[in-house]
């Protein structure tokens, strides 16, 4: 019933449909309220729902379509990359580096970890939009300038976190 390619924008959206939609609905239980409970929980209704918006749409911007090869999954705090032709396992504490390579195509994840070589896992993968909350857990890792390496065409490698400190050095013994 609904065009493939209008099910893929409204999926890639859907967390700033949704907020849109529930600041909708508080707004018109407010401006309607009868009393001071139900403009209290239409008020409570448009802030949830811009905050789930703002967050929606940095997820939209992340997301690049799961067409491309390979799975991703994430599961307690351990990313996993299986693709046709590489694959790894990397535990998010031991991550030392991410970056964008954007001369590959499509455009992949660089992530340096120090348990083995690279992974490079390509942004339109299955699952890859798991990575927002993986890469958003890393101490002090500058999501908004993720965002803005993901939208801009640029060749080479750009290195969007790199882990500072001694547990950048971390030893098993």
């Amino acid at each position: 019933m609904i065009r493939p390619e209008a099910r893929t924008q409204i999926m890639r959206w859907r967390e700033a449909l949704i907020g849109v939609g529930l600041a909708a609905i508080g707004l018109a239980i407010a401006w309607g309220a009868l009393g001071w409970l139900t403009l209290t929980f239409g008020a409570l209704l448009v802030v949830l729902g811009v905050v789930l918006a703002g967050i929606g749409l940095q997820r939209g911007r992340f997301r690049s379509g799961e067409d491309g090869p390979g799975i991703v999954e994430v599961t307690e705090r351990q990313l996993s990359y299986f693709g046709p032709l590489s694959g790894g396992v990397a535990a998010l504490d031991d991550v030392t580096g991410v970056a964008l390579d954007g001369s590959a195509r499509p455009k992949h994840w660089r992530i340096d970890h120090a348990g083995g070589p690279a992974l490079f896992i390509p942004v339109t993968a299955a699952g890859a939009d798991r990575l927002f909350d993986a890469f958003a857990g890393l101490p002090n890792f500058d999501t908004s300038a993720m965002l803005r390496a993901l939208e801009r065409d640029h060749e080479g490698l750009a290195i969007l976190w790199r882990r500072h400190g001694p547990e950048s050095h971390r030893r098993l013994h």
